[in-house]
């Protein structure tokens, strides 16, 4: 055989590695190049799941809503993600606010300082209040104020406005202003009812604030809210468990909580309330039935036991939030399904909590809208909030219940609105819809169980704004042990209503009885009749001040006795000039537990006005009280008598004694020409009200002197006295049952209904 060469088998190599490489080249031009995105998903791993989207339903249910947050609180332990909210009352509350960033801690914290009273007790602070307004605190009125129309009388709306409420809830929020709810950190819906045509309305935008409101306006209880015309309720009546509001927002997965209440027992059915209370309750359960009915089985019912905690337990909401926590670890495994890695939940949570600030740049325009009856600029001067300043919020919330708290609106509300770049803060002050005029009813009641008991009725009627500056006419009628008819018509001179001018009529019969030591020698009655005119000046919150001049007669009637004592004339003609200073700073005249309170006047009885006599009368009067705790003392200092050379006459003299004014004797034993008083008082709140004051218990030690007595044998010595009593503020007034007793033995029992802790009358 044959072989080649070397020479011509490395001639051969070469030729076939060319070869090759042209192969490898032509392969190459005809195969495919893989694009980025192939080549991606070339390297990219297995794509997961797509987790369900979890949607948290929450209940109305009042205060048992508080559960609420011990649920959200074990979702956050087992990392169960929250993809959306929906809510009716309570739950509107809990889920609005979770639903804005609020944490749960911040929630347990906010739930621990809500009371009824923080919730419900709307009035404003009494320091805000006008003076008018103030003076009211001292007629012991009964029942709601009845509007008086020219057709018919029309009552409130609710036993509450919901102004303090909202006030409340602007804490639980951390987004202010109009705001698109899907828009939220978490999204959200709340369910109320349109009280006109039954259905249930779920609000997908609004003012969040205002929106929780409206889902919590309980029927007789909280007055409907109005929101874009629409008139609504509590959503608790047609869909107290929003599970096909969750589904409408794409929910795959519910988890839901149903804190209702359960349905009352026969024996539990004993009167109006318990009766009204049941058909609210049966509506409840019928739709929470259907909402029930539809969960699907992946969803999560959860029903805290909440035991017997009502709806109306808000000053229990610390206790009642871990019974939520306690039934949603009852069905951890289920839940747990549906938690995600530390990483994921942590990511999603730095989200959900990435709260809107609030836009606190000062507006250019302060607006109220849809006045009828009410002056913007009188409305306005009751404000701290201005234009061109940084709003603060506390700040605002006190305008608006210093606004309801002048008597003219039904309702007050705020918002933000922006026209061709300028920020305008919209006031929504909604008129009362019973007014301009009302009517209200009142009662009071007096006895020392021994010579001196009274007990009258009254009723005050008030036709308010007849003029644009805001003239006020107001009649007083009382009857009883005495009798009075007092009219007077406010005239403002200028719109914020800092000068007035009051014209006014009184007409009055008063039963006074004389005594000689401790035996009563006659009573006699007065009948007087006075016009008068008076100029004055408004301080804000502070007091007035009043000049005028008046006109009258009295005239004495013996009734009983010897008639020793009584005026030695018949008939007196009075008139003369007078001066009054009015200062009131108290937080309440029932049970004061801070501030001070003070008045003067001066009386000078002219013949030149026609006046029998020439006199000069003063009385002046300082209150103050210190709380420590649930401990209070309050001073008191009053005095009164003539100024000058000439004695008061016998219709003008000074009425002393009786429960804490001279304790021990009865009432109004003490006749003279000067009286020199002090009181001192201790009293401690024994029981916490809610939407009243609670109870107290109390101490007074009295020191005073009444000179220049009517009958000489009564003694001109300081007497020392001194009372216990307990209190107690009910929906028919203070009730006060005391027991005096005086230095020199004077002893007397009292029972007291209307306001007697605040001297100067």
């Amino acid at each position: 055989m044959n072989f080649p060469s070397r020479r011509s088998s490395a001639v051969l190599l070469v030729i076939t590695a060319l070869l090759s490489m042209a192969a490898c080249k032509r392969a190459a031009a005809v195969q495919p190049v893989p694009s980025e995105a192939q080549a991606a998903e070339a390297v990219a791993p297995t794509p997961k799941p797509k987790r369900p989207k979890i949607c948290l339903v929450l209940s109305g249910g009042g205060a048992r809503g508080a559960a609420h947050t011990g649920v959200l609180r074990v979702l956050e332990d087992l990392r169960v993600p929250i993809d959306c909210i929906t809510g009716t009352s309570m739950g509107a509350l809990v889920g609005g606010a979770y639903a804005t960033g609020m944490s749960v801690d911040e929630m347990d914290a906010v739930n621990a300082g809500i009371t009824v009273e923080k919730l419900f007790k709307e009035k404003a602070p009494r320091k805000e209040l006008t003076m008018r307004r103030k003076q009211d605190d001292f007629y012991n009125f009964v029942g709601p104020e009845i509007g008086v129309g020219a057709e018919e009388a029309v009552a409130t709306k609710g036993f509450v406005s919901g102004v303090q409420l909202e006030s409340v809830l602007r804490q639980l929020t951390k987004v202010r202003g109009y705001r698109d709810f899907d828009n939220l950190p978490i999204p959200f819906r709340a369910v109320a009812t349109d009280l006109v045509s039954g259905k249930a309305v779920v609000f997908s935008e609004g003012d969040i604030s205002n929106v929780m409101r409206a889902s919590m306006a309980v029927p007789g209880a909280v007055a409907p809210a109005e929101i874009g015309g629409l008139l609504l309720v509590d959503g608790m009546l047609t869909s107290n468990l929003p599970v096909d509001a969750a589904r409408a927002m794409g929910a795959d997965v519910v988890i839901a909580v149903n804190v209702g209440t359960p349905l009352l027992k026969r024996e539990q059915l004993n009167g109006v309330l318990g009766v009204a209370n049941q058909m609210l309750n049966i509506l409840t359960e019928q739709n929470v039935q259907a909402s029930l009915a539809s969960l699907r089985p992946g969803d999560i019912l959860i029903s805290p036991d909440l035991g017997d905690f009502s709806t109306a337990d808000f000053d229990h909401l610390s206790q009642i939030a871990p019974k939520g926590e306690i039934a949603a670890r009852l069905v951890a495994q289920q839940l747990s399904r549906y938690s995600v890695s530390p990483e994921e939940y942590a990511a999603l949570r730095q989200r959900q909590k990435a709260t809107v600030s609030a836009d606190l740049r000062p507006v250019d325009e302060l607006r109220f809208v849809n006045l009828k009856r009410v002056n913007p600029e009188a409305a306005a001067s009751l404000m701290v909030t201005t234009a061109n300043a940084p709003i603060k919020q506390e700040v605002l919330d006190d305008d608006m219940r210093r606004l309801y708290g002048s008597g003219d609106f039904e309702h007050v509300n705020y918002r933000v609105l922006t026209e061709k770049n300028k920020r305008i803060l919209a006031i929504e002050a909604l008129e009362k819809s019973w007014g301009p005029n009302y009517l209200r009813f009142g009662l009071g009641m007096s006895s020392d169980f021994g010579s001196e008991s009274q007990a009258s009725l009254f009723a005050s009627y008030r036709r308010t704004w007849i003029n644009s500056l805001g003239a006020e006419w107001r009649t007083d009628l009382r009857f009883g042990y005495n009798h009075s008819l007092n009219s007077e018509f406010y005239q403002p001179l200028d719109a914020r209503q800092d000068w007035f001018v009051a014209p006014s009529l009184n007409v009055g019969r008063s039963t006074i009885s004389v005594y000689a030591g401790d035996a009563r020698q006659s009573i006699f009655t007065l009948v007087s009749s006075q016009v008068g005119l008076d100029l004055g000046r408004h301080f804000y919150q502070y007091g007035e001040f009043r000049l005028g001049a008046q006109r009258g007669r009295v005239s004495a009637r013996l009734n009983t006795g010897d008639g020793i004592g009584v005026p030695r004339s018949a008939q007196v003609s009075t008139g003369g000039l007078n001066a009054r200073l009015q200062l009131d700073r108290l937080d309440s005249v029932l049970f004061p537990r801070s501030g001070w309170l003070a008045g003067a006047s001066l009386f000078r009885s002219m013949k030149s006005m026609g006046a029998d006599d020439d006199y000069t009368k003063w009385d002046a009067t300082a209150a103050g009280a210190y709380t420590f705790g649930e401990n209070t003392l309050n001073l008191a200092l009053v005095g009164a008598g003539p100024m000058g050379n000439n004695d008061l006459p016998g219709h003008s003299l000074v009425q002393w004694g009786g429960f804490l004014q001279q304790s021990g004797y009865a009432q109004g034993q003490l006749l003279g020409q000067r009286l020199e008083f002090a009181r001192l008082m201790y009293y401690r709140r024994v029981s916490q009200g809610q939407l009243l004051e609670g109870a107290y218990g109390g101490l007074s030690l009295e020191l005073g002197r009444v000179t220049g007595p009517l009958m000489w044998v009564n003694s001109e010595a300081w007497r020392k006295s001194m009372a216990v009593y307990v209190g107690l503020d009910t929906f028919v007034g203070p009730l006060y049952f005391g027991a005096g007793r005086a230095s020199d033995g004077a002893t007397s029992f009292y029972l007291v209904l209307g306001s007697v802790l605040t001297p100067g009358r």
